[in-house]
């Protein structure tokens, strides 16, 4: 479930505040990035500490996360094997290229995160709505990671509770309102109050390893399957033309790692617009083999049974599983509290600009406001999860926000940065590139317009 990738994956370990404290909050850095004093002198002299092969690393890392869980029911929805791939094919093109456009901009703005660049590319009114959608997005994917930790502690429970129950005779404590609240009060809410979070670093790391068990068993479940498991239906093709674009939500949220990309372009040893595109499309094909391994087989095992969290279609008592939902469980623990501090910082860094207070003036109310900050959040988010069980729902909402990261956004500071260029002729590559642009928004627009038009009239009404 990327972060600000939305997903599960992603750690920001080193913050720092911007030269005028008033107008910036803290910067979203990322995994293993090593913080690097924003200068044209630094930009240029290789100060930053992480190699391509580690950079490879961290965008994968960035890019894999809870959406995994959803890839299955994708396919299903995209109508099948070949109408899944070929749509994550076709979107792959231009999640690297927001990826690359990204970076570019970076150099020539030099922004070390993402929400920077579009305020100095694309100017106030973008800029604001780049922080407000982050601030969105992050709230959703909190909720998602709470939904997530009901559904796996539903099948746990189910497997550690042997004695048969009547109907209607479960156990208060086996409840999943009781069971996700009482998980979320006792370990989440701590960790989410914290001014830093570097206690999180090694969060990281636990996820790659859950992601790719979980990876690993759906693709040995396919290959030996349990012998109870019944034949299913596989569909070959899409119900409606229409219906293939149901799955792009899902593709958006789980490929989406565009927010932390930038600043690990920016802590590379050698910041180039060129090594970061064979970096990008590297980390993206690893990328697209997970999800791809797991969309596939999993559909396959279920077909058009499956359920939208993949892991809830296996037996409660199968121990591979089970020990596959206690890794979910325990990335998503961790990675609630990065998503919400996240989130947080955007919320301060827009308070802060318009109140035109400096952080040194007002260091006595930061945590009175953190503290107050955070549980709203976190009580919205529980409270939203215990009424909202389906992820499915969820991932159909900020799917759409996944898609402006991905599209709109670099589409608009492509535009942007081609037009500020002062040339007296405009040459076929500059004309090019900006209807590479205009074709990014376009289709981001779309993609937003539709899967948030489907959520709100379909998902959420139903």
């Amino acid at each position: 479930m990327a972060q600000a990738a939305g997903s599960i994956n992603t750690d920001y370990r080193d913050w720092e505040w911007s030269a005028d404290a008033g107008e910036r909050a803290r910067l979203l850095q990322s995994p293993s990035v090593e913080a690097v004093p924003k200068s044209g002198e630094s930009q240029g002299n290789g100060a930053g500490a992480t190699s391509a092969l580690g950079a490879v690393f961290i965008v994968v890392n960035a890019a894999l996360g809870a959406g995994l869980l959803n890839f299955p029911a994708a396919f299903n929805m995209a109508g099948g094997v070949a109408a899944g791939i070929a749509l994550q094919m076709c979107m792959l093109i231009f999640i690297i290229g927001g990826l690359v456009i990204l970076a570019y901009c970076s150099q020539a703005s030099n922004e070390r995160t993402y929400q920077e660049v579009v305020w100095a590319v694309c100017g106030k009114v973008p800029g604001v709505l780049c922080e407000v959608a982050i601030a969105v997005y992050t709230f959703g994917t909190c909720i998602a990671f709470l939904i997530i930790i009901g559904d796996q502690e539903d099948k746990i429970i189910a497997a550690l509770v042997t004695e048969p129950e009547e109907a209607g005779s479960s156990r208060w404590y086996t409840d999943r309102k009781f069971t996700i609240s009482i998980t979320a009060f006792l370990l989440i809410l701590p960790l989410s109050i914290p001014k830093e979070i570097g206690f999180q670093k090694y969060a990281s790391s636990l996820s790659v390893i859950g992601t790719w068990y979980v990876t690993a068993v759906i693709i040995i479940k396919y290959i030996w399957p349990d012998k109870e498991l019944v034949p299913v239906e596989i569909p070959t093709s899409p119900s409606t033309w229409m219906a293939v674009f149901n799955a792009m939500p899902t593709i958006c949220f789980g490929f989406q790692c565009h927010v932390s990309s930038v600043p690990v372009f920016n802590s590379m040893k050698q910041p180039e617009v060129k090594t970061w595109g064979a970096v990008v499309t590297a980390a993206m094909v690893i990328a697209l083999f997970v999800y791809t391994g797991t969309g596939v087989c999993g559909f396959l095992t279920f077909g058009a049974s499956v359920d939208q969290d993949v892991l809830l279609s296996y037996p409660s008592n199968d121990i591979p599983v089970a020990l596959a939902r206690a890794f979910i469980i325990l990335c998503v623990l961790t990675s609630y509290p990065i998503l919400h501090f996240c989130g947080r910082a955007v919320l301060e860094g827009l308070w802060l600009r318009y109140t035109g207070v400096t952080v040194e003036e007002d260091v006595v109310r930061e945590r009175r406001r953190r503290l107050l900050q955070t549980i709203s959040w976190f009580l919205l988010t529980l409270l939203l999860a215990l009424f909202i069980p389906d992820i499915g729902k969820v991932i159909s909402v900020i799917g759409g926000l996944a898609a402006c990261f991905i599209f709109v956004f670099p589409g608009l500071c492509l535009i942007q940065a081609k037009l500020s260029e002062i040339q007296e002729t405009r040459a076929v590559s500059w004309w090019a590139q900006v209807g590479y642009g205009v074709f990014m928004v376009t289709l981001g627009a779309f993609i937003f317009g539709q899967t948030t038009a489907n959520a709100i009239f379909v998902d959420l009404a139903a």
